[in-house]
């Protein structure tokens, strides 16, 4: 794997970028600004990226194989059949709470969707958020208790394992992962780095089952070997990084969102591409994102 520089790619001052996502459908670059409810869309040509404004706090969205996407939300799982087109709520586990939101998730292979719950206000790092697994059937199931924020997600080249990050913990975890039944266990540390800068945040699994961490608060994306052993270290020039998800028509580029939360006026001024898009050719591909079968 290769380092061939990272890229300033789009402006476009998210408060809160998260959750990037190639739709290799229509071709699209998609991720979300959590805190201004909104989501992007961008291909290549634009001028700007179309904004989608959805009126709630959007942790992460997915590919729906009935069209549109799948959105975990501050209200619940939803969906949504066009930019146009309104919300539609799926499920809601965290009904009554209005003070927890969906943060990170992902699609497995097999067509269900993951979300983990959190606290609006992490820094009281109440560890009291929960990571669900949604059924095409429309039933949800707490997989996981007591995770503080939860984060990047993915599975290995073979499927049995899924990775998932609890943020605070400076910790991304390893499940045994049943394909057939959905079903995880021997929750176990594939990566702790209690002494490294900043903590781990979203991630991506590439072809090869290489693990591409973005590292919230460390300038860096750290890429592991299946067995945990850290290959790279990729500097980008924002603190932080939030996510990353290979696109493109060959999926061969890493996108990779970032954010500006609760800077001052002199962060933002040492770091002016905060909250940007930026990419990275790391001289290998990604797969493509399953689609939500619900």
């Amino acid at each position: 794997m290769s380092n061939n520089g990272v890229e300033h790619f789009l402006a476009v001052n998210c408060t809160l970028g998260e959750g990037v996502l190639w739709d290799w459908r229509e071709q699209i670059l998609c991720w979300v600004d959590i805190v201004n409810r909104c989501y992007y869309r961008y291909t290549a040509g634009m001028s700007q990226p179309e904004k989608i404004e959805v009126g709630v706090m959007v942790g992460i969205i997915g590919l729906r194989k009935k069209g549109g996407l799948v959105l975990a939300t501050s209200g619940g799982l939803m969906t949504q059949q066009s930019p146009a087109s309104p919300l539609v709520e799926i499920a809601n586990p965290i009904a009554g709470h209005p003070d927890m939101r969906f943060n990170d998730g992902k699609t497995d292979r097999q067509g269900r969707f993951w979300a983990g719950s959190m606290f609006m206000k992490p820094e009281v790092d109440r560890a009291e958020g929960n990571l669900y697994r949604f059924d095409p059937d429309g039933s949800f199931y707490p997989m996981q208790a007591n995770v503080a924020i939860p984060n990047g997600m993915g599975w290995s080249s073979d499927g049995t394992t899924m990775y998932h990050t609890d943020s605070p913990r400076h910790t991304i975890y390893a499940y045994d992962f049943d394909p057939a039944t959905g079903n995880i266990e021997n929750r176990r540390p594939f990566i702790a780095t209690p002494d490294e800068d900043g903590v781990p945040d979203g991630l991506t699994v590439d072809s090869l089952g290489y693990i591409w961490s973005a590292r919230w608060g460390g300038w860096k994306i750290n890429c592991y070997a299946p067995n945990g052993k850290k290959e790279l270290e990729v500097a980008v020039p924002v603190a932080q990084p939030t996510c990353c998800a290979f696109g493109g028509p060959d999926l061969d580029t890493l996108y990779i969102t970032s954010a500006q939360e609760n800077f001052t006026p002199e962060q933002k001024k040492a770091q002016p591409w905060a909250g940007d898009i930026f990419s990275f050719k790391p001289g290998v591909k990604g797969l493509p994102e399953p689609e939500f079968l619900g």
